[in-house]
């Protein structure tokens, strides 16, 4: 099938990872790049708490729930959260997605889309978001 290469500079994460599950479910590779720039909408103070508490006071630190620190980890798991991945077909199109930090040098002549107009953080009511990129620096990603 296709492969296609997805811009998640300014874009909103949870409309860019849903979008990358359809065409992974549909069989197209998918190859998200820049992933450390891609936004989460909302308070800086309610997202950090949100991950904190899921971190920190609802587990201990060997058994879970365990967070990705790295920001193409961080959003190859949200990724996954849109796909049946205890099936089959699931798994085999969270096998076709990619997530990258920055550009790897081999998609650098790839021309990578962007998503629409409303996808992007210009197109925020609020100016309320956190980047990947600053969300995973709180959790601990060096």
């Amino acid at each position: 099938m296709a492969t296609i290469t997805l811009d998640a500079t300014n874009t909103i994460v949870g409309r860019l990872c849903s979008h990358a599950a359809k065409h992974a479910l549909r069989g197209d590779s998918v190859n998200i790049v820049n992933v450390e720039k891609a936004i989460m909408t909302g308070s800086r103070a309610f997202i950090f708490g949100k991950y904190t508490h899921a971190r920190v006071e609802r587990g201990q630190i060997r058994h879970g729930p365990y967070l990705h620190r790295r920001p193409d980890m961080f959003v190859r798991r949200i990724v996954r959260g849109m796909l049946p991945f205890e099936k089959a077909r699931g798994k085999e199109a969270f096998g076709r997605v990619m997530c990258y930090k920055g550009v790897p040098p081999d998609l650098k002549d790839a021309k990578a889309e962007t998503l629409g107009p409303k996808t992007q953080v210009a197109k925020l009511i609020n100016v309320k978001y956190v980047t990947i990129a600053d969300l995973c620096k709180h959790l601990g990603a060096k």
